[in-house]
């Protein structure tokens, strides 16, 4: 979930090579690879980033347009259904659809196979899709899960329900 929301963070300030230890260093190590303990000594390099617009959203293009886009709520079904409340209000966005990031993954801590996600998101490929949690770690996951099987128009609300479930005004559904 933390490196997920790293690589995303790289992708918004455009890095060209962004990516992530699927299955992380666990995985790494239990697959015998090579690491090492020692420290090493490395050349910074300059980075300026250039944020990608494209792949963030606020509050405000959800709310005006709830019915064009596709909204994936990564949150638990709990959280969604409004019984675990972390923030003022309880619920979901309207018209978003609970796909808890946890079904990203499978048992070994890597992100499922193609054929696994596009069963779990059978949304048609040029969708406007928009992801969201509670504060966007999780969001940042199903988004790298959407990449991976082709999707190309999917924003993270940043906000997410941290903002969302705190604002008033904003429409919510239990």
């Amino acid at each position: 979930m933390l490196a997920s929301r790293g690589v995303w963070l790289l992708m918004y300030f455009s890095h060209p090579d962004a990516s992530m230890l699927n299955g992380g260093y666990q995985k790494w190590i239990k697959e015998k690879r090579p690491s090492e303990t020692r420290t090493n000594n490395f050349t910074p390099s300059k980075f300026s980033g250039n944020p990608n617009s494209e792949i963030l959203t606020g509050f405000e293009y959800i709310r005006d347009n709830l019915k064009k886009l596709t909204i994936i709520d990564a949150r638990s079904p709990q959280e969604y259904a409004g019984s675990i409340i972390r923030a003022v209000n309880g619920g979901h966005i309207p018209n978003s659809k609970n796909i808890d990031f946890q079904l990203n993954i499978s048992e070994d801590g890597t992100l499922k196979n193609d054929d696994e996600l596009e069963k779990l998101y059978p949304f048609p490929k040029d969708a406007q899709i928009v992801t969201y949690c509670q504060g966007a770690y999780r969001a940042a996951n199903t988004f790298l899960a959407l990449k991976k099987i082709g999707f190309e128009n999917i924003k993270v609300y940043l906000g997410s329900w941290g903002e969302w479930g705190n604002r008033t005004g904003l429409p919510i559904e239990k």
